[in-house]
């Protein structure tokens, strides 16, 4: 078994070393998209575009529309006369919002302690809405505080001696640094990406170069055949891995609080299952191409609804239970719970509970379904 089993993950090596397009996927790709895609995938929202109608034009209203601009995240595009003007740059994506400040602004807020400002946002893009408009909300109460108190100057006094006092405390991510939690899920999507897109393709281009079947008619046994598929590929994403844990390390200066040994166990367990999927992917398809459609299609539910981007808890209850059995959801979860909350094995063992019987169960079906004939 042994010696059938080293001669098949030789050959195995030496096919994927003559493919340079491979070798570029295993060993460039992880470190160009891990120093990449965390620089352009950006959680903060900057230069939303306002258009301003001040009926006022008083001192107040200046301020208020000063503050609004040196919060960094707004940059007034137009002032225009009315409402409807300003609408029309909102609906040519010239500015995102109408912020429109009524006429007795300032002596309304004055004598009677009260006034309305309309804020019209576009939500087409409701991430940068919702953003935009709590920004918005902020910036608008440290205003009113602040007209309060000028207006009201004993109740700067009052507010320092009473009241409630919010004091927020990140734990494990101090900064509250949104790259600590986004490049370890990108790492995980990564090597999924790469496990399975290659496994998925590698008893297909057998089967289309004709090598398959001088396979089929040779004394190799069903479980060596599939083994002899697996390792090598394992191996390989275990160092594509290793490389982009460098880049993880010392391009974003993240400290590993966790155990590497355990990291290690739970990618190597986390991989098995991922290759036996692509290698389960590869058996049922007849074509390279038909099983990249495939992958892709099951790639992009994986790691949409994987927690990476969105919380699971955030999504409704029946999408709940596809991210649950999601594979990918697992091994994002658990490369951020080791790197960045030191966590243990017995707070992973679900992690490796799941993994485990996922693995068992495809690698098992990749065997089975596997046949060694025409």
């Amino acid at each position: 078994m042994f010696r059938t089993l080293r001669i098949l993950i030789k050959k195995e090596f030496l096919q994927i070393f003559r493919n340079k397009a491979i070798l570029a996927v295993i060993f460039v790709m992880p470190v160009v998209q891990l120093i990449i895609l965390p620089l352009a995938a950006n959680y903060e929202i900057k230069d939303i575009k306002i258009a301003v109608v001040d009926h006022d034009k008083s001192g107040l209203s200046r301020e208020l529309i000063r503050k609004i601009t040196a919060s960094g995240y707004f940059k007034i595009v137009s002032y225009s006369e009315n409402y409807r003007k300003a609408y029309e740059n909102v609906e040519k994506d010239r500015a995102d919002l109408v912020i429109e400040i009524p006429n007795n602004f300032e002596k309304d807020l004055v004598r009677e302690n009260s006034q309305k400002v309309l804020i019209a946002i576009n939500a087409i893009n409701g991430t940068k809405a919702g953003l935009s408009a709590a920004y918005l909300a902020q910036i608008l109460q440290d205003y009113n505080e602040e007209v309060q108190v000028k207006m009201t100057p004993e109740l700067e006094s009052i507010e320092k001696t009473s009241g409630l006092e919010l004091v927020p405390k990140f734990w494990f991510n101090e900064g509250y640094n949104y790259r600590l939690s986004l490049v370890p899920g990108i790492l995980a999507f990564l090597v999924t990406l790469i496990g399975g897109y290659l496994t998925a393709l590698n008893i297909v281009a057998e089967k289309e170069t004709g090598t398959i079947e001088q396979i089929n008619v040779s004394p190799i046994r069903k479980r060596d055949f599939i083994l002899g598929k697996l390792i090598p590929f394992w191996l390989l994403a275990m160092f594509a891995f290793s490389i982009g844990l460098v880049v993880t390390i010392f391009v974003y200066k993240i400290q590993m609080q966790g155990s590497f040994m355990l990291l290690y166990a739970f990618i190597s367990l986390y991989l098995i299952t991922i290759l036996g999927m692509g290698l389960l992917v590869s058996v049922y398809s007849e074509t390279q191409q038909q099983s990249m459609f495939v992958v892709f299609f099951f790639m992009m539910i994986f790691i949409l609804m994987s927690g990476l981007f969105t919380p699971i808890e955030s999504m409704t209850e029946w999408a709940k239970y596809i991210a649950y059995v999601n594979p990918v959801t697992y091994g994002v979860d658990g490369i951020r719970l080791i790197m960045l909350k030191n966590s243990s094995f017995m707070d992973l063992l679900p992690h490796f509970i799941f993994i485990t019987a996922l693995g068992i169960v495809v690698i098992s079906w990749a065997i089975a379904r596997y046949r060694k004939t025409n």
